[in-house]
């Protein structure tokens, strides 16, 4: 599967299509519509299921070097008015700041980012590293492992410096509940590489 492609199917999705236009729209910082929202609903058209099938929520990405709490809460209240009355649940975070909070709710470390697609490559799972984003001309896509993964319905870890093992087991066997269809690698499947380190597609 190429980038053309994957775009196609995952903006299937109208929820994924409007949240990325809002996005570009309100001009926020580095902004990204990202995760599972895009990957899932890859998932549900290669397996004839409704596109929004199994998505909890619609994850955003921006960076703003203000940290504070009331900052983010601000963009968030101002990209859920933008939204209107989309029936999704749209979650925004501030990449800036979650090495703030990180560490104290998943005790694992969390070092500060410098970007929002910093914040993609750390995902627990290879298969939802990717990202898009509205522009004049179409759409910027970030995916640094590709898309064969999601193309092939294969669920990867990614070892990287905030990886959780349980947390994987967790996430995989609620999508496994979800697509019977994906497979699950194991946590020693991974390949090897430093943390932080990207492949090209």
């Amino acid at each position: 599967m190429n980038q053309d492609e994957f775009l196609n199917l995952a903006l299937r999705n109208p929820a994924n299509q409007i949240i990325a236009e809002k996005l570009f729209e309100l001009a926020l910082p580095d902004a990204w519509i990202v995760a599972g929202c895009l990957v899932q609903t890859v998932w549900n058209v290669l397996t004839r299921r409704d596109v929004g099938y199994g998505i909890n929520d619609y994850d955003v990405f921006y960076f703003d070097p203000d940290t504070s709490w009331a900052a983010e809460d601000a963009v968030i209240r101002r990209l859920h008015g933008a939204l209107g009355k989309l029936d999704a649940k749209v979650e925004a975070r501030n990449q800036a700041r979650v090495h703030l909070w990180y560490g104290e709710k998943h005790g694992l470390p969390y070092p500060p980012l410098r970007c929002s697609t910093e914040g993609i490559d750390r995902f627990l799972t290879r298969n939802t590293q990717i990202g898009i984003r509205g522009t004049r001309n179409g759409y910027d896509v970030y995916a640094p492992d590709g898309f064969d993964d999601a193309a092939g319905l294969i669920v990867r870890p990614n070892r990287g410096p905030n990886f959780s093992p349980e947390s994987y087991a967790v996430k995989a066997a609620r999508w496994k509940t979800l697509w019977p269809e994906v497979t699950v690698l194991p946590v020693e499947d991974s390949l090897d590489r430093r943390p932080g380190e990207r492949r090209d597609p």
